[in-house]
């Protein structure tokens, strides 16, 4: 059986997750329960540190990279442990190179499917389908994400909060990094606007998520068939198409629909170098998100999406705004009037990039 999931979530680094997580790993201890540590990362914070006290620490794995060694959880070591409960800590956490698993969330599924219970910590801003919200938002573009499954998949999500100005507070007294740290981060990605634009997100994701767990599991067939929706990315080999794939992504999450993203090419037309790198990273990017990644030729395409449409039976369409190559096309209307005059019934939506609109008001 596999083991049950709990996962702490908050706004941003210092909210108290890590130290949420070991007070509930010693009340379970003291209700008797196989209770070990299987990451921790205290960050140098002496009150995590001593709270940590008198919990097991299973030992780590160390890993060699560019001459650096490294310590990762070592998840052998805690399934052979078998504990009942096991704390593991960073969730969005990159291992380093070598190991078995690229991300501690893989680590944390083979816990999972020994039987072991996990409590685990992570960020609303290492998500991956907000990664986009993230980067306008703060102008900091999250390296380290995670697929939206995860918290799906869990059993409990439980947001760990705080408001703007306590967590500035906090980092004031050096709570969280050295006074020298601390300073620079209140004045970049710890603003107070920041924060609050976070707080707000990871509310609405957690609130939502709780709607998500309320809706009935079976819908009868009349039903089913009344609330069918799917939604279609139309995407090509560029960095921004993995901006519309994540808005609809999140579209489709709140429709309940499945998602597919297709890239129309000229038959014949074989990718440069370029866009074969760009075309891995969208299908890497539709497989962590669950998005079904469909690749189509056709001269025509309106006409190819139509037939896409029919084929998979799409309600809604997301499109990117145009580059400078298509823009006089698509400011004519020809593009977007063919989709509208030639996809009856169909829902239609531009993804803009809103940190353009933002440069423009300036």
């Amino acid at each position: 059986m596999r083991g049950h999931y709990r996962i702490l979530v908050g706004m941003a680094a210092g909210v108290g997750k890590t130290y949420r997580m070991l007070q509930e790993g010693r009340q379970a201890q003291e209700q008797g329960r196989d209770v070990v540590i299987g990451y921790l990362e205290p960050h140098d914070r002496p009150e995590t540190a001593v709270l940590a006290e008198g919990l097991e620490v299973v030992p780590r794995l160390r890993a060699e990279h560019g001459g650096l060694e490294l310590e990762e959880m070592d998840v052998d070591a805690v399934i052979r442990r078998k504990p009942e409960l096991a704390l593991i800590d960073e969730l969005a956490h990159t291992n380093a190179a070598g190991t078995r698993n690229q991300k501690r969330y893989e680590d944390v599924d083979e816990v999972l499917e020994a039987g072991i219970s996990v409590i685990s910590t992570v960020n609303i801003q290492h998500l991956e389908s907000l990664n986009d919200s993230i980067f306008e938002l703060t102008g900091v573009r999250v390296r380290e994400t995670f697929p939206d499954r995860i918290i799906d998949e869990a059993d409990e999500v439980v947001l760990v909060d705080l408001s703007p100005e306590e967590l500035q507070e906090r980092l004031r007294a050096g709570k969280v990094y050295p006074p020298e740290r601390a300073e620079v981060a209140l004045q970049n990605f710890f603003r107070h606007d920041n924060l609050a634009a976070l707080r707000e997100l990871v509310l609405r994701e957690v609130a939502e998520d709780v709607e998500a767990r309320r809706r009935p599991a079976i819908l009868d067939a009349l039903s089913q068939q009344a609330v069918a929706e799917r939604v279609l990315a139309l995407v090509e080999p560029q960095p921004k198409s993995q901006r519309i794939i994540r808005r609809a992504w999140r579209s489709a999450q709140r429709l309940g629909s499945e998602i597919d993203a297709v890239w129309v090419r000229k038959p014949g037309r074989e990718p440069t170098a370029e866009e074969a790198t760009q075309l891995a990273a969208l299908r890497r990017l539709a497989s962590v998100l669950g998005v079904h990644f469909l690749e189509e030729e056709g001269d025509d395409l309106v006409e190819t999406v139509r037939r896409v449409v029919n084929d998979r039976g799409s309600t809604y369409i997301f499109v990117g705004t145009p580059d400078e190559r298509r823009r006089v096309e698509v400011l004519r209307g020809s593009l977007l009037s063919r989709m509208v005059r030639e996809l009856p019934g169909i829902d239609i939506r531009v993804v803009t990039d809103r940190a353009l609109r933002e440069e423009r008001s300036v």
